[in-house]
């Protein structure tokens, strides 16, 4: 199974962005995603930023995230 995660950029330099997911920092290939910048939002798999996007959209992800890890976790 492939997941991918929103991942809120931190730094842009080049081609390449730091982006952080839950706290935890990752470097990440901005190869196929134009116009990336600090503060915008990045779906991350496996190293890459696969797509942009909107930060309404990444907040809600994260949030049933939570909420599945919560009914997990008990």
């Amino acid at each position: 199974m492939c997941l991918s995660l929103p991942a809120r950029v931190l730094t842009v330099d080049g081609n390449m962005a730091e982006v952080s997911v839950g706290g935890a920092v990752f470097r990440a290939g901005l190869q196929m995603v134009e116009g990336v910048r600090p503060g915008d939002y990045v779906l991350l798999h496996a190293g890459f930023a696969i797509e942009k996007l909107k930060e309404d959209e990444a907040l809600e992800t994260l949030r049933l995230l939570d909420e599945i890890d919560g009914l997990v976790s008990g």
